[in-house]
């Protein structure tokens, strides 16, 4: 039985939203679908586990990456699409079967910058752990 690995890859991912009012709108609407609440925010930037955002100025430039968030099953999968359209978002992709690998259910929308924001079940699986802990030494 094949393995699928996630979660050691990245430590954080950066977006630069051209309308930060917008941006902030659309994945506080569809991370609550996930049941992620914003971990930090402050003037012009918000952060969620290890998604940070912020406002492009002059001297930067929206970002246009593809995202793709974890979901529990395939209803959550498709509430998360429901949810993006509502907040703003773009069908990229409504929810169904892919072809990546068995079990592969997915949407796809555009954020209001672009980026290409994916919400995955990977069909039933058994995780070792909910999430990687992480504890600062002293």
């Amino acid at each position: 039985m094949p393995q699928y690995h996630t979660g050691r890859l990245l430590d954080h991912v950066h977006l630069r939203a051209r309308n930060f009012v917008a941006t902030r709108y659309f994945y506080e609407a569809v991370l609550k679908v996930l049941g992620i609440p914003l971990t930090a925010s402050g003037e012009g930037w918000f952060q969620v586990d290890e998604l940070f955002v912020d406002a492009a100025d002059a001297r930067t430039t929206p970002t246009h990456v593809h995202l793709a968030f974890q979901a529990k099953d395939q209803d959550i999968v498709s509430a998360f699409y429901k949810a993006a359209l509502a907040a703003g978002g773009t069908d990229n992709g409504a929810p169904g079967d892919r072809h990546y690998h068995p079990g592969y259910y997915a949407c796809f929308v555009l954020d209001p910058d672009g980026n290409n924001v994916e919400a995955v079940f990977h069909g039933p699986n058994r995780r070792s752990a909910p999430s990687v802990v992480i504890e600062p030494t002293p």
